[in-house]
């Protein structure tokens, strides 16, 4: 069985875009004539990345006809989450049996700048890529601690912290360990888990991302 390094989560409604998501999922938003999904295969391709596993759920058939059609590029497999949604973090365990056992996740509604070099894997510890964001593009959600080890909080953003997810991270299969495939639930929540068990470390990125899940993020990416 083929082994995929890369997993992008593109399964969920987009419900802050809806005027748009009505008809066509995130990625699938398109820029200079080209869907945004178009846009993170190719910089995956440039990073020397050749298996994606591309995770899908809501409208899973246009983004499964565009694959098949446009992208011959790189190898995509596509995994979908069947009639039931089942976030991103059930979504990563659908897919994990094609996983290798460290593994990147990548946001569906976010773009990378940086060189995924840049990773200087460590098999005892996961890693996120963070930007020193001091609340500018959003509540920043990370904080540094000690030996490059961070605390990440999704769901109660301080103020004090400077840091924010840049939208990848390298993953390792054994912090999934125990969690139902069947049930649905949120990366965020294990990802918190695993950073005040001192098992997340953040890897600090200099250039700024861009994200397509507000519209703001949708003109930013524009410009960009």
């Amino acid at each position: 069985m083929k082994k995929y390094e890369v997993i992008i989560l593109s399964g969920g409604k987009g419900t802050r875009l809806n005027k748009i998501t009505k008809k066509i999922p995130k990625c699938l938003i398109e820029f200079n004539g080209k869907p945004f999904l178009y846009y993170q295969l190719y910089y995956l391709k440039k990073n020397n990345i050749k298996n994606v596993i591309l995770s899908v759920g809501y409208k899973a058939r246009l983004i499964k006809e565009y694959v098949r059609k446009e992208i011959d590029f790189i190898n995509v497999k596509i995994v979908s989450d069947g009639k039931k949604l089942l976030g991103t973090g059930g979504a990563i365990l659908k897919s994990i049996k094609f996983l290798k056992d460290q593994f990147f996740v990548i946001y569906g509604d976010s773009y990378i700048n940086f060189r995924l070099k840049e990773f200087k894997k460590d098999k005892k510890f996961s890693i996120m890529a963070i930007y020193k964001n001091e609340n500018k593009y959003d509540l920043s959600n990370v904080e540094i601690m000690k030996n490059n080890f961070i605390i990440y909080d999704k769901f109660k953003k301080k103020k004090e912290y400077r840091y924010i997810d840049y939208g990848v991270s390298f993953l390792d299969k054994n912090i999934f360990k125990g969690f139902n495939k069947t049930k649905r639930f949120d990366l965020s929540v294990l990802v918190q888990k695993i950073s005040k068990d001192r098992k997340l470390k953040g890897l600090i990125i200099k250039k700024r991302f861009y994200e397509i899940g507000s519209y703001n993020g949708i003109k930013k990416f524009d410009n960009f």
